[in-house]
């Protein structure tokens, strides 16, 4: 088993075979956004360098940026503790969010 498999397999995916993936800045460390990952986009994300990932509403593999032109290259993919989230380290280009916001983390805010 190469080093790609070994990953993916002990990656703990929902039901629906999807894991919850935290897009993050490499340089300001910001959170850009949250979305899904299969184990095809890993594959893609780690074969082609871009952040790649599953739209559950299209129900199919999509490339950030593959409309807008704002890609993320990614630095680095790693899974947490538990195995059932991940953490993809990115150089965005352009805005992340689709309202053309820098982030997807602009709207409502609590602070204590």
């Amino acid at each position: 088993m190469n080093q790609v498999e070994e990953f993916i397999s002990g990656i703990r995916f929902n039901a629906q075979g999807l894991v919850p993936v935290v897009a993050q800045d490499a340089t300001s460390k910001e959170v850009l956004m949250v979305a899904w990952m299969n184990a095809e986009a890993i594959h893609m994300t780690i074969d082609s360098g871009w952040g790649t990932y599953f739209s559950r509403s299209r129900n199919k593999i999509w490339v950030k940026g593959e409309e807008s032109g704002n890609r993320q290259t990614v630095r680095s993919l790693r899974a947490d503790c538990d195995q059932d989230a991940l953490l993809l380290s990115v150089d965005q280009s352009g805005p992340a969010c689709h309202t053309g916001h820098d982030t997807c983390f602009f709207g409502q805010e609590i602070d204590k």
